[in-house]
């Protein structure tokens, strides 16, 4: 598998920082259309990145007991690129890279790594201005040589799972990755009650097994893995996320919307280049605590605040509610 060709890039996970991580690899890809892109990511997250153009290779990385960890060192090490690029800034991400045994291995400097020590592995480290993540991707892609810089992102057409309505209807995914970034579930409710005046209906989407404990709930419930969620996003109308992945997907595919932020700062985690609108508290203080509990600026935005924000939006967007 080594070849002197071959460009590798690391993005474990997750969903949104890998929908993150799109442009900068198309345009390593772009710059360098001779040589063969291999992504490392975790199996969880690897059919996001199935049929992608600007990826010759998908590797999935697997620790789950020593079988699997011993597979995955070995087809690292295989590798061998001339180039690799970390756009995780994590211990664990850096030490993949440095598996495969890269001629350059490329990541942020010390003190904008997640992980500072996961600039120890670089054999060159990158000061990037950003501010959004996704154009601090593309700051460290243009370091390793990347001219044909692009914010394209590609994605799957995904597949029909469950029943969608009909007609128009706006999608909403209420789970993030902490809790402290989630908007209250019974707001959900109070929303749909309000986008029912208005002819539409609020479908919240949810993972396989999770939609029993939202029953009596005043909205619909769309369970569905990853590859229903792009359906059904493609499909909806318009869109009501958090700082999550979902939300990330529908920025990325051009869809309308809102997004609802508090401890992450729109600015470098929000909708990059969207048609959402953004609502946060003005009182809201970045944090990026993983806390467990809603942190308070998110409970202060309002159910009426955001259904304004998103008829709003759709309006603009002139499409067809």
């Amino acid at each position: 598998m080594g070849s002197n060709k071959s460009i590798v890039v690391v993005r474990l996970g997750a969903m949104g920082d890998i929908i993150h991580a799109l442009p900068a690899v198309a345009s390593l890809k772009q710059s360098f259309p001779e040589r063969r892109l291999v992504w490392i990511v975790a199996r969880k997250w690897a059919q996001i990145l199935e049929g992608n153009p600007h990826i010759d290779e998908i590797v999935p990385f697997e620790r789950r007991g020593k079988g699997s960890l011993y597979r995955s060192w070995r087809t690292l090490r295989a590798i061998e690129p001339e180039i690799a690029v970390d756009l995780q800034g994590l211990i664990q991400s850096a030490f993949v890279a440095r598996a495969t045994r890269p001629k350059r291995l490329i990541g942020l400097q010390h003190a904008q790594a997640r992980e500072p020590l996961a600039a120890l592995f670089y054999t060159q480290r990158v000061k990037t201005s950003g501010p959004h993540i996704v154009e601090t991707n593309l700051q460290l892609a243009a370091a390793a040589g990347a001219t044909e810089l692009t914010e394209q992102a590609w994605l799957p057409s995904g597949k029909a799972e469950g029943e969608l309505p009909s007609g128009g209807f706006v999608l909403a995914s209420p789970y993030a990755g902490w809790a402290s970034k989630q908007w209250p579930l019974e707001n959900y409710g109070r929303l749909a009650r309000a986008l029912r005046a208005e002819g539409l209906p609020l479908l919240v989407n949810v993972p396989p097994g999770l939609g029993e404990k939202l029953r009596g709930m005043d909205f619909e419930i769309h369970e569905s893995g990853l590859p229903g969620l792009i359906d059904a996003t493609r499909r909806a109308t318009a869109i009501v996320g958090v700082d999550s992945g979902p939300m990330h997907l529908a920025a990325a595919l051009g869809k309308p919307g809102v997004a609802i932020f508090g401890p992450t700062d729109p600015l470098r985690n929000g909708p990059f280049r969207s048609r959402m609108a953004v609502l946060r508290d003005t009182a809201a203080q970045t944090s990026y605590q993983r806390d467990g509990e809603i942190d308070a600026s998110m409970r202060a935005i309002r159910v009426e605040q955001v259904k304004e924000a998103l008829l709003h939006s759709i309006r603009s967007a002139g499409v067809n509610a």
